[in-house]
């Protein structure tokens, strides 16, 4: 369930959302009210967010930092927006982390965006009208700090599309669209995660691979996901228990690889002992290429395991309803090794 308190307005005309009342204005809001009461908007239901699963669609939350830059980032991460609480500095922290803060009794990191990807921090002075993104990612809580929400709005994967070439490898960008035409980005969050809380990604040395045979399409693995991060993580791990390990950065990319596969008729089973796909990414999200492989007989018997930053009761939802084999969040290497190797040694008995 994610709560607004900032003026959201309708989003461009294409599916107006339904609030259960008018959301407060983000530089007046009643600082002595509860938090509780001022949450004021509240999104549809999880049946009503499941009817977009496997259409290609995906609702931004877009924020702004310091300056007019719009920013997005997909409704389904965002458990709520509160005004700053109060913080508390911690030793040793990263620069970024502004402090914690103790939010619905649970201890969150808050980050500051702008910091974060290289540009200005929110001054001190300016803290008590900035808000804060409270989100879920690898299966942790954290708060993102913002200069202010703008709007929800209904979009297509296709209309997301990978940042420019030029833009650089230590871009903080996962796709860029455009919006009334002006341009809103994306940021990889979990790149930010990584550089501020390094998760683990080596395999445990006790992870024993070589039960399964190692003929060359069982030990073939594809990984599809936008950021390249996670493909690092993903591959990294693959590669340590014996795995080849294909990559693509979107589910476009990997249809159109697997159907090359099979164009001369051969089963996908002789190429690939499975598919590692992500959830959000530009062009195609993971759950219309779940769909679009189980709708073809040529790649239905593809076994495909969704590997999301996405946790909780929509993706439950969502992957029963696409088709997919199996779902994990991300990210722990050992987990997914065990997992994976399961996957195909179930495959060859």
């Amino acid at each position: 369930m994610l709560e607004v308190d900032a003026q959201v307005l309708k989003n461009d005309g294409r599916l107006p959302l339904k609030f259960r009342r008018p959301l407060l204005n983000t530089h007046k809001v009643c600082r002595e009210q509860s938090r509780v009461e001022a949450m004021s908007g509240i999104l549809d239901n999880v049946n009503q967010r499941t009817q977009m699963v496997g259409q290609n669609r995906l609702e931004l939350l877009l924020f702004k930092l310091r300056g007019r830059q719009l920013y997005g980032i997909n409704v389904f991460k965002v458990r709520e927006v509160l005004p700053c609480p109060r913080l508390t500095a911690m030793p040793h922290r990263h620069p970024v982390v502004r402090g914690i803060s103790h939010v619905r009794g649970e201890t969150v990191s808050i980050i500051d965006m702008g910091m974060a990807i290289g540009k200005q921090p929110v001054p001190d002075e300016e803290l008590k009208d900035s808000l804060v993104i409270v989100s879920e990612y690898n299966r942790k809580t954290q708060g993102f700090l913002v200069k202010g929400v703008d709007r929800i709005v209904n979009l297509n994967w296709e209309d997301m599309h990978p940042p420019p070439k030029q833009a650089g490898k230590d871009v903080y960008l996962t796709a860029v669209t455009e919006i009334d035409e002006q341009l809103v980005e994306i940021i990889d969050v979990e790149k930010i995660l990584s550089e501020v809380s390094p998760l683990v990604e080596e395999v445990s040395e006790d992870l024993d691979s070589s039960s399964m045979s190692n003929t060359e399409a069982t030990m073939r693995i594809l990984v599809v996901d936008d950021s390249s991060v996670a493909r690092r993580q993903i591959q990294r791990c693959m590669e340590a228990v014996g795995f080849e390990v294909v990559v693509k950065n979107d589910g476009r990319q990997a249809l159109e690889y697997l159907k090359s596969l099979v164009a001369d008729g051969s089963l996908i089973q002789d190429h690939l002992a499975l598919m590692i796909s992500d959830v959000e990414m530009p062009e195609m999200d993971g759950y219309t290429l779940v769909t679009r492989c189980k709708e073809d007989p040529a790649l239905s018997e593809l076994f495909i395991l969704l590997h999301s930053s996405l946790s909780g009761v929509f993706n439950k939802a969502m992957v029963s309803k696409v088709g997919a084999d199996d779902f994990m969040a991300k990210f722990d290497p050992n987990e997914l090794a065990e997992r994976v190797m399961s996957i195909v040694d179930s495959g060859q008995n």
